[in-house]
């Protein structure tokens, strides 16, 4: 069995435990939880015959825990970034920490999630938002960890970029 570190950063109540949480147990809750430091969690995830366990790492997202965060990063085999659509400024927070992230971890698969989709009509991005990081070379999704969409796609994709897909 293959297992990949996967790491998800962002800023403060992107969304990054509800996307896990969603993702691992199916579930959603409306009480917000702060996570301080790391939470760790796993779900193996079928990919092309085989099965890879992905390790969660879910950072926190305090600006304060930044030097901790980034060294929570070394042995990543991917990077998923949480942008809240319904705050802009959490884009230019990922676009920054992806710069940082990359730099420790090199050459890893990344993905963008466009995060709380049910709330699109709050949303503060662009409508074409995605499209032009999709133009940078980013793998983006729209996501909503209260419905669903996007999610399961979104950690698909990295589970197979990372066990050496495409």
């Amino acid at each position: 069995m293959i297992r990949k570190k996967i790491c998800m950063l962002g800023a403060f109540a992107a969304g990054k435990t509800s996307l896990v949480q969603r993702f691992v147990a199916g579930l959603f809750s409306e009480k917000y939880h702060t996570t301080i430091g790391v939470k760790i969690d796993r779900r193996e995830v079928a990919v092309d015959g085989g099965t890879v366990t992905l390790l969660l790492w879910d950072l926190a997202g305090e600006d304060e825990f930044q030097r901790v965060r980034m060294s929570y990063l070394r042995g990543s085999a991917g990077l998923l970034f949480v942008v809240d659509g319904t705050r802009l400024g959490t884009l230019d927070q990922v676009k920054l920490l992806r710069r940082e992230a990359c730099d420790i971890v090199g050459d890893v698969p990344v993905v963008v999630a466009l995060n709380k989709s049910d709330l699109a009509t709050e949303w503060e991005l662009d409508a074409d938002v995605g499209d032009h990081l999709r133009a940078e070379g980013w793998m983006v999704f729209v996501t909503s960890a209260k419905s669903g969409v996007g999610v399961a796609e979104a950690f698909q994709w990295l589970a197979h970029a990372v066990s050496g897909g495409t």
